[in-house]
């Protein structure tokens, strides 16, 4: 089995990682040659890009997606139209719930009209759209806020720059990158072309939570609370407190039969600092 993975990044290495030890070939695109090289010592055939996938495609049994889009959508549809003709028996698009938009902390699922409220939720649509009307067997992964080693709240919490910003009624859906990992390798050993999945925690909760719990994991003082109106943040966090919603994942577990290693902050927080530990 052959993964080529485009744009890859954090939640394709966890999955990378999992695949190389049985036994796949893995090849992931780069626009650096300095991360080429950390590829390539992680076992993952580094691929250039913008560089000829003509090779990488024709090898290809499963190919995963993982690049941020722009205005005008997939960046690798638009310079490399061949993908549409890739034989691939999976192909795995890493969506967002920002494509649903501001629900005012109602509940989401897959069958949820589409309403993203500009930016990125806009070109994750606009890609998503790319991808389907590919004819390729496209699952859509609509990925919750990322977090796991190396994405926790720890660092800021120990160095006193977290922020428990409060918004009323705000609240988020996350997920542990395992778990992302988790859910990939479910559907490519299920596929069901042209399915959507929420890929989620089960338990959405606002940020200020999940701060005052790193805090108290830590035996530190619980970080002071801010009202939303008087937080000084830059445009891109300011955006993900403009839209609130609770999501459900009712079908990776009913239909991928995937049980959560981390089905809540909570536990993700607590594996994260024990991982801490063990790594010390």
């Amino acid at each position: 089995m052959i993964l080529l993975s485009l744009g890859h990044g954090y939640s394709a290495s966890v999955l990378a990682r999992q695949l190389l030890a049985e036994g796949w070939r893995v090849i992931g695109t780069t626009r650096s040659a300095e991360k080429a090289e950390s590829l390539r010592a992680e076992g993952v055939e580094p691929l250039l890009w913008p560089g000829d996938l003509a090779a990488a495609l024709a090898e290809a049994t499963h190919i995963l997606v993982s690049a941020g889009p722009g205005p005008e959508g997939d960046p690798f549809l638009n310079a490399a139209p061949q993908i549409a003709k890739a034989k691939a028996d999976w192909v795995g698009y890493l969506s967002t719930t920002a494509v649903y938009g501001d629900q005012q902390g109602g509940w989401v699922d897959e069958t949820t009209p589409l309403n993203a409220s500009g930016g990125r939720g806009d070109h994750r649509v606009r890609a998503e759209e790319q991808w389907r009307a590919t004819g390729l067997p496209v699952h859509i992964f609509r990925l919750a806020g990322i977090y796991g080693p190396g994405r926790g709240p720890f660092a800021k919490v120990r160095n006193g720059t977290a922020l428990r910003i409060i918004k009323e009624g705000q609240v988020f859906s996350r997920i542990h990158v395992e778990d992302i990992a988790q859910v990939l390798r479910a559907s490519i050993a299920k596929p069901n072309p042209g399915a959507a999945y929420n890929v989620c925690d089960n338990e959405p909760a606002p940020a200020e939570d999940v701060i005052a719990e790193a805090a108290r994991l830590l035996s530190l003082p619980i970080p002071p609370a801010i009202p939303f109106e008087e937080a000084n943040l830059p445009p891109l966090a300011r955006s993900f407190y403009l839209e609130s919603r609770r999501v459900r994942n009712d079908r990776i577990r009913k239909e991928l039969g995937v049980t959560l290693r981390y089905p809540d902050y909570k536990t993700g927080l607590l594996s994260l600092l024990r991982d801490e530990s063990v790594g010390s």
